[in-house]
């Protein structure tokens, strides 16, 4: 989705660590810039402002502008980022120019909404298997998310990535069988089930037994009868 969200962003002289330091001490993240059929230049940004893009709803399905000092203004995403493990600081930043013409891969958030049947009706439990699909799409028409209704899921039922509702140039390329969300039996249910069953068998077994003991006394009462 594009936003109306412009990036200032200067040219690196030169590449290394001692650079990436350098431009980190300055308050500037090292970053990348490339694709289109254009070559890739080096580049520093403001990481506030790239934060604030991978921390918005659309995430990193943000297409931006990236202005160049002296250069180039080209809409662009992020597609890969590095951070600090401890600080969450915005260590290196991988951004890709975008053609608006052409069609793109991209990972969508998918949101359930509604109550299932089977959890209100049936006391089952509402699983989330997945939370995203991949679609392919123009660039102005890559949505925020999707929301999918599970109301009238019951007890084993599961709705799939095939039923995501999908416009314009939205082509699904995850598998249409992958399940979204499905309600499931709770354990406690499924095992009181097994333990109710169990008394069942337990009470038929003696008769089982019993009933064998007496055709093997018949069977030595008639022995005896014969040996007389």
């Amino acid at each position: 989705m594009r936003k109306e969200i412009t990036v200032a962003a200067q040219l690196r002289t030169s590449r290394g660590k001692n650079e990436a330091r350098r431009l980190r001490a300055h308050g500037l993240t090292p970053a990348v810039l490339y694709g289109a059929g254009r070559e890739a230049v080096a580049i520093a940004a403001e990481p506030s402002a790239l934060l604030r893009i991978l921390h918005s709803s659309t995430g990193h399905n943000t297409i931006f502008d990236v202005a160049i000092d002296g250069g180039e203004t080209t809409p662009a995403m992020i597609v890969d980022w590095q951070l600090d493990p401890i600080t969450d600081r915005l260590l290196h930043v991988d951004l890709k120019r975008i053609d608006m013409s052409k069609r793109l891969r991209v990972s969508v958030p998918v949101q359930t909404q509604g109550e299932a049947k089977g959890v209100k009706q049936q006391g089952g439990l509402l699983e989330i298997v997945t939370r995203e699909i991949e679609i392919e799409c123009l660039p102005d028409e890559i949505p925020e998310h999707f929301t999918v209704d599970v109301t009238e899921l019951m007890i084993g039922q599961a709705l799939r990535a095939g039923e995501v509702p999908l416009s314009g140039s939205m082509k699904l390329l995850s598998s249409p069988d992958s399940v979204i969300a499905h309600v499931v039996a709770l354990r406690r249910e499924a095992a009181a089930a097994v333990e109710a069953a169990v008394p069942e068998a337990a009470a038929t077994e003696p008769e089982v037994i019993k009933k064998g003991k007496k055709e093997e006394e018949a069977g030595v009462a008639e022995e005896k009868g014969k040996k007389k």
